[in-house]
C-alpha cells in the first residue's frame, strides 16, 4: 500500500481528531481498539498488534497498545510487523501510521505526545543502565540509547547545537543534564512537538526549524555540533553541504554519526549509505584534526577549534 503524493496532506499532530482516540488526516484512519479485537474484515492486513485495511484511497489501521506501552520502540514495531514485511511502503505513510498511534492512544494529543515523550526517556535511562544494544532491531531505544552515551562521551565543553534532532531526545537527555543545547529540525511540526515537550518536561531546551544545509546561525555560534543519523537522510551533495555548515557553525567540534547499511533503508527515509570512507573524505576534506571510529555505526569527529 502507498498512496500518491499529489494527494498528501500535512501532517499535524497536536492537531485533535474526529473524537478521542481517534487520527485522521486525509491520507490515513487510526483508531485503537478496546477489549475484544474487531472482527477482521475482508482485505485486512493482521498482525499481533495491528489490524489495517484500506478504503479507497484511504489506510485504516487498529491498533491495540495503551498509553504506557507507547515510545519509540513504536518505529520498530510498524517496520517489523507491517512495512519490512512489505505490507506497507514509504517514509511518508510510516510517519503518518506512527503519528496516528500515538495520537490514538490517548484521549487528547498534548496526552498522548506527553506520555509517549517520558515513556521513551524513561527506557532510554533503562538502557544505559545496563549492558546491552549490540543486535537490537532497528528503530528501538535499546539500538540508539548507547549511540546517546557515545555522542555524550565526545562532546567538548559548552554550549550544543543538534542538527536534525528528529523528535529531539537526545537534546532534552543533555539540557536535562545541564548543557545548554540548541536543537533543529526542517520539520516545523517536529519542532512544535519537540518545544511542547521541553515545557511538559520543564527542560531547558530552545528549538527552532531549520535547514541543515543553510543553517541561520552565524560561524563559531555552538561549541559543539551534533550531526546524529542525519547524512544517510541527505543526497551526497547536500551532505556535503550540512557537513560544511556543521564545520563553520561549531566553535569546538563536530560530531557525526551514520548507521552503516548496505543499502539506504526507505523505511526510516533514508536515501543513501555513508560509508567509514565517506566519513574519512569529509575528515580530509575539512582540513582539520578529525578521527573516524567504528561503535554501533560509524563516526567523524572532527575538531573546529577556533
Amino acid at each position: 500500500m502507498t498512496t500518491p503524493p499529489s494527494r498528501l496532506a500535512v501532517i499535524d499532530a497536536l492537531r485533535p481528531g474526529p473524537e478521542a482516540g481517534v487520527y485522521q488526516d486525509g491520507v490515513v484512519s487510526v483508531r485503537s481498539w478496546q477489549g475484544t479485537r474487531p472482527r477482521r474484515q475482508l482485505g485486512t492486513i493482521r498482525t499481533r498488534h495491528f489490524d489495517v485495511h484500506r478504503e479507497g484511497d484511504q489506510v485504516h489501521l487498529i491498533h491495540c497498545l495503551r498509553t504506557d506501552q507507547i515510545d519509540d520502540d513504536l518505529s520498530g514495531l510498524l517496520a517489523e510487523e507491517l512495512f519490512q514485511p512489505g505490507w506497507l511502503r514509504g517514509p511518508d505513510l510510516f510517519e503518518r501510521l506512527f503519528t496516528g498511534v500515538v495520537v490514538s492512544s490517548a484521549p487528547d494529543p498534548e496526552q498522548a505526545w506527553s506520555a509517549f515523550y517520558r515513556n521513551t526517556l524513561r527506557r532510554v535511562e533503562q538502557e544505559l543502565r545496563r549492558p546491552g544494544g549490540a543486535g537490537a532491531p532497528h528503530g528501538t531505544v535499546a539500538e540508539y540509547a548507547p549511540v546517546y552515551r557515545f555522542v555524550e562521551q565526545q562532546l567538548a565543553s559548552g554550549s550544543v547545537l543538534e542538527v536534525g534532532c528528529c523528535f529531539g531526545f537526545l537534546a532534552l537527555r543533555l539540557a536535562s543534564a545541564g548543557w545548554q543545547v540548541t536543537a533543529s529540525d526542517i520539520s516545523a511540526g517536529t519542532v512544535a512537538l519537540l518545544n511542547a515537550a521541553a515545557a511538559r518536561l520543564d527542560i531547558p531546551l530552545a528549538a527552532r526549524a531549520a535547514d541543515a544545509t543553510r543553517l541561520p546561525w552565524q560561524g563559531g555560534a555552538a561549541d559543539n555540533v551534533l550531526l546524529i543519523h542525519l547524512l544517510e537522510h541527505l543526497e551526497p551533495d547536500l551532505g556535503d553541504r550540512a557537513v560544511a555548515e556543521a564545520i563553520r557553525v561549531a566553535r569546538r567540534r563536530v560530531v557525526i554519526a551514520v548507521p552503516l547499511e548496505d543499502e539506504p533503508d526507505e523505511t526510516w527515509g533514508h536515501v543513501r549509505t555513508v560509508s567509514l570512507e565517506d566519513l574519512a573524505a569529509w575528515g580530509a576534506a575539512s582540513g582539520r584534526p578529525h578521527r573516524v571510529i567504528e561503535h554501533h555505526g560509524g563516526w567523524l569527529i572532527i575538531d573546529t577549534d577556533r
